[in-house]
């Protein structure tokens, strides 16, 4: 089996390295193919930012395509985007669209969901200080991603767990918050769309294990999702981290 990534950052986004550097750690590794998938330009006002500049917009597709030129013979390299279900700027001329949910909308503002315990409870005020209400909200706008961001592949569906570890912040068994997955679970079913096992945050040492949890791949699993892996690195060091371990649950 080919390795290969579709869920890359580079410094066009939030991650630490140029799109080469990434290329050139990912011939290091043995990579047959790689996507870069920086995160897609959001107009509206949010008080923590992933995303490019709309205006290096067309340098990123540039570099990217000078280097699918430049290493042709070596790997394979495509060049998509991260697209949130929050950009209002279209994505056009990508070989693939990752469609994610990184925030949840109160009033004019958006509030981050892929942030640390601290910054998730003092934001709750705009949720009635009920994490639940919190996680439902998240959820709500999950069950739409596949539709809003007319993507390829569903980014890491338990974002607002990322955090979670040990139940840092909510019972991930509660009823409400049991019934809001299952709801958006069962809605992206239907789409057919395949969803990534993310170990973005294995790498950073925030969580034990991929995104989504176990429960909720087995659930999705039982009812025939297809699944991709997929590193959400940041810098090159983690390319594919962890892959080995959750190969048998990928989709050829």
């Amino acid at each position: 089996m080919c390795l290969k990534d579709y869920h890359v950052h580079t410094a066009f986004s939030d991650g630490a390295d140029t799109p080469e550097q990434v290329v050139l750690a990912a011939l290091k590794k043995g990579l047959a193919e790689i996507g870069f998938s920086d995160h897609s330009y959001i107009s509206l006002p949010s008080e923590i930012v992933y995303w490019k500049e709309k205006e290096s917009e067309p340098l990123y597709k540039a570099e990217i395509a000078r280097l699918k030129e430049k290493y042709k013979d070596k790997i394979k390299i495509l060049c998509g985007i991260e697209q949130d279900y929050f950009s209002d700027h279209p994505a056009e001329g990508y070989d693939y669209i990752i469609g994610a949910v990184h925030f949840i909308k109160a009033g004019d503002i958006l509030i981050g969901v892929d942030e640390p315990p601290e910054y998730t409870l003092k934001s709750l005020k705009h949720f009635g200080g009920d994490i639940y209400t919190f996680t439902e909200e998240y959820y709500k706008l999950v069950a739409r991603v596949a539709e809003v961001t007319n993507c390829d592949i569903i980014a890491h569906f338990d974002l607002a767990a990322k955090y979670n570890d040990g139940g840092a912040l909510f019972d991930e068994s509660h009823p409400r918050y049991v019934k809001a997955w299952r709801s958006a679970a069962d809605a992206l079913l239907k789409t057919g769309k395949p969803f990534e096992i993310n170990t973005g945050a294995m790498a950073k040492g925030v969580k034990a294990s991929p995104c989504p949890s176990a429960e909720i791949t087995a659930y999705l699993k039982d009812r025939g999702a297809r699944f991709i892996l997929a590193g959400d690195s940041h810098k090159k060091e983690d390319l594919c981290f962890g892959f080995e371990e959750y190969r048998h649950l990928i989709s050829e």
